[in-house]
């Protein structure tokens, strides 16, 4: 049933398909995040590899200081019935 799996016609169909739900605009940029990402992973995979040869066990990895964000606490917090001022009540006598 499946001995010619995948055929040229299967692929130019996929590719029409493609074609009319993500429109001929998207795809370029698309194909732009796909070949960034690509590079990114062949680099990523090269360095680990890199990596693997025991040279990293025993040096420090090298990084920039970088300061914490500070914490925010409840208190640093304002809620809406906070950041309005309550309407006064009138004190006038009549």
């Amino acid at each position: 049933m499946l001995r010619n799996g995948l055929e040229p016609w299967h692929l130019i169909v996929v590719a029409i398909v493609v074609i009319v739900l993500f429109g001929s605009k998207k795809l370029p940029e698309a194909a732009r995040g796909l070949g960034k990402s690509m590079r990114i992973l062949k680099s990523e995979a090269k360095a680990m590899k890199s990596d693997d040869g025991g040279a990293a066990a025993s040096t420090a990895p090298t990084s920039t200081a970088t300061p914490a964000p500070e914490a925010i606490t409840p208190s640093d917090v304002v809620t809406a019935q906070e950041a309005t001022p309550a309407p006064q009540a009138s004190t006038t006598a009549k």
